[in-house]
């Protein structure tokens, strides 16, 4: 038998004041035009219609914007002090060998200069190997490929991001 009722942590956003719901949904994406499509969509009856809204505001998303949500995330292997949400992210990267995130290092600096920004990836549940492998093989992308690429990335971490912010019970 499923439940009707809104999850206690998708109340709580729907409920909340809009700075509050607008700093909410900045850390899950730190695009401006993002949160303020799923702003203007609450409240919402279930994730479901979180999930599809945060897709559809993604599609949505300038080349601008794009950069205002890579900018951020720190790069792969180097999470901020403090920042417990991209270390949970990248642990597959946490225990990698020095010579693993030496040659990370190495490919985040030339993806960034190839592209102009981070190399991002829907990090949670991948190897150190899997995120180089992927660095090393969309290294080579036309621009235009990596663009579309990188939208669909942070689509997968905003439905991840935006999944525990509604299953948070407190």
């Amino acid at each position: 038998m499923t439940s009707t009722s809104t999850p206690p942590g998708l109340a709580r956003f729907n409920g909340l004041a809009e700075h509050a719901a607008r700093a909410a949904l900045h850390e899950v994406c730190a695009a401006t035009a993002w949160a303020r499509l799923l702003l203007a969509a609450r409240p919402y009856a279930g994730p479901e219609d979180l999930y599809s809204a945060s897709d559809a505001a993604m599609a949505e998303l300038t080349t601008a914007d794009l950069a205002e949500a890579m900018a951020g995330h720190p790069p792969i292997g180097r999470p901020e002090p403090g920042d417990a949400t991209s270390a949970r992210e990248q642990a597959g990267m946490a225990g990698a060998a020095d010579g693993l995130k030496a040659e990370m290092l190495e490919l985040n600096l030339a993806y960034q200069e190839r592209f102009g920004h981070v190399f991002l990836i829907c990090a949670t549940g991948r190897t150190g190997e899997e995120m180089r492998d992927a660095a090393r093989e969309r290294i080579g992308n036309p621009p235009e490929r990596e663009r579309e690429i990188v939208r669909a990335e942070l689509g997968r971490i905003n439905r991840i991001r935006l999944a525990r912010l509604v299953e948070e019970d407190a």
